[in-house]
């Protein structure tokens, strides 16, 4: 099985953090995994995208044209993205910055008001696993019982205090009904 996730939106959002996260999780449990990360020159406030394949097979090319799984963090991305996701594939959109809703009707489509959580919960910069826990929840991508141990190995220990703030995080979106 094989899955192909995009996740973009703009610098600073963590966009790439999200992608380390989910790539270490597939590490671990013995998969085959591709990280790529792009962003513009301008890095904070630019645009960024990570992909991130999950395989139990070789994987042939790191590039996601078209992904299983896309998480649009801003508007513009989701612009960019909706028409590449396949068919019966999952769009998740971050719904305090994208107001539009996603025109198709062959994918499977879920809007969390990720940065309004994270402000909301005092948990700044932290939209981004806010919206990867409920990605984790409706998805299966990742088995949400080992999330702890791939957050261990991305949270460098120098910021250790985070890790529990992520965690937090991902288990606000994982809860989210919305």
């Amino acid at each position: 099985m094989t899955k192909q996730i995009l996740i973009a939106g703009f610098g600073g959002q963590g966009i790439l953090f999200s992608g380390k996260f989910l790539a270490y999780e597939g590490l671990l449990e013995g998969k085959e995994v591709s990280w790529l990360p792009s962003y513009g020159p301008e890095m904070r406030g630019g645009t960024a995208n990570c992909s991130i394949i999950l395989s139990d097979t070789k994987i042939g090319s790191p590039i996601v044209s078209n992904p299983d799984i896309l998480v649009a963090m801003n508007a513009p991305s989701l612009d960019k993205y909706e028409n590449e996701t396949v068919s019966g594939g999952y769009i998740f959109c971050d719904s305090a910055l994208i107001e539009k809703k996603v025109e198709r009707k062959d994918v499977n489509t879920y809007y969390i008001p990720a940065t309004k959580l994270a402000s909301d919960e005092n948990l700044p910069g932290l939209a981004n696993m806010i919206i990867l826990g409920h990605v984790i929840k409706h998805t299966g991508v990742i088995p949400y019982e080992s999330i702890e141990m791939a957050m261990k190995k991305v949270v460098p220990a120098k910021k250790a205090n985070l890790l529990e703030l992520n965690m937090k995080a991902i288990q606000l979106g994982y809860d989210y009904e919305g």
